[in-house]
């Protein structure tokens, strides 16, 4: 598995697939097939009598927010066009102000609708997936920044962002920035983002360790709470910056463009978060990724192979499923020798990043190096 994960990591954007439902198609004059890319793949691939073999269901914010939904329904989309299988994607009702009633119900439509698999991302699945779980016995449950339930048919999966953050926060403050930026998605009780942000701030606190300097960091969970874009958002962002930050890590769906607009009206920086947002603005410098489309087609794989799968599913540094996107990246003082040799220690151990998922507060964690400014 972990060779497959880390194959599938080092992919681009694009891969060869079967069409839905039609097998594989060749070229002219019997070349090799043209390559696709996932904004190729019909957002939904229905069956002769209606139903969907394979769904996903949203929790909240925007299914094609540029990073964590999107990217799982990469995965969901590739797999399933790769291996002829229906899919459909559910986005509760209400949006980014769903309920657990709205969860439930997407689920159920999902199963009522012959879903034989449904992934769903995101941490506030945790109550639905209860209820709909027990339910249908015979349908496979992936929870994607999730956990071990205890069902026989739900399997969680999550990674070690604490990790990616680290690598992040060292980046950045390698690279020479001394006033940094975090802005949180969750309103604070989000463990991915919680982990995400802590482990920035470990990583920040490791290079001005190195570098024998001390950093400041802007910490902030406001206008995060649905996880989506906003002028209060921006607005505050904008503050940050005018003040002096120099670079802000964005970590929080559609977040990402409040903090986009709000660091190029002041020529600032910003880092990206889930999966590599270089291509969403130039003022991206890094990006935190998880391997998130390879995770679920990982997941699917397993399920279509094996049956039902249970427990968790961890993915970290030692899978190759988290890191930084070192071909896109526009770091000018940091090399890719060096990044190397910092991945490859966290790697082996020989770096541990901690993984506390209740620190929201890294100004509590007595991090030597690094002064917390409102």
């Amino acid at each position: 598995m972990k060779k497959l994960l880390a194959l599938l990591l080092c992919l681009a954007m694009v891969f060869t697939f079967a069409a839905c439902g039609g097998g594989s198609s060749e070229g002219e004059g019997g070349s090799e097939p043209a390559a696709v890319s996932f904004d190729d793949i019909d957002d939904n691939c229905e069956s002769a009598d209606g139903t969907y073999q394979i769904a996903m269901v949203t929790d909240v914010g925007q299914l094609k927010d540029g990073s964590f939904n999107q990217f799982t329904w990469n995965g969901v989309k590739m797999y399933a066009y790769e291996n002829d299988k229906t899919y459909k994607y559910y986005q509760p009702a209400n949006g980014s102000a769903a309920t657990d009633d709205d969860r439930i119900k997407a689920m159920t439509d999902a199963c009522e609708a012959g879903a034989e698999v449904i992934v769903t991302p995101g941490f506030l699945q945790a109550t639905a997936l209860e209820a709909v779980c027990p339910k249908y016995p015979e349908v496979q449950f992936i929870f994607i920044d999730g956990w071990d339930m205890g069902a026989p048919n739900l399997l969680g999966v999550s990674y070690q962002e604490e990790q990616a953050g680290y690598l992040a926060g060292y980046a950045a403050v390698m690279e020479g920035y001394t006033k940094l930026g975090f802005s949180g998605g969750g309103g604070g009780s989000n463990p991915a983002c919680i982990r995400y942000g802590y482990g920035y701030a470990q990583g920040a606190n490791a290079a001005a360790e190195a570098k024998g300097i001390d950093v400041e960091m802007r910490y902030s969970w406001e206008y995060g709470s649905s996880f989506s874009a906003s002028d209060d958002l921006q607005a505050m962002l904008a503050g940050w910056f005018n003040a002096g930050t120099e670079v802000c890590f964005m970590c929080g769906g559609t977040m990402f463009n409040s903090g986009a607009a709000a660091a190029e009206a002041a020529d600032a920086a910003i880092i990206g978060v889930d999966v590599d947002q270089s291509n969403q603005s130039d003022a991206v410098v890094t990006s935190a990724m998880k391997g998130l489309a390879q995770s679920v087609i990982v997941s699917l794989g397993n399920f279509y192979s094996n049956g039902l799968q249970s427990g968790s599913l961890v993915l970290g540094a030692a899978d190759d499923a988290v890191g930084l996107p070192v071909d896109t990246w526009s770091l000018q003082n940091w090399t890719v020798d060096e990044y190397n040799e910092l991945f490859e220690k966290i790697k082996s151990g020989e770096i541990v990043v901690d993984n506390n998922s209740d620190m929201a507060d890294p100004s509590k964690a007595g991090l030597e190096h690094v002064t917390f400014v409102k």
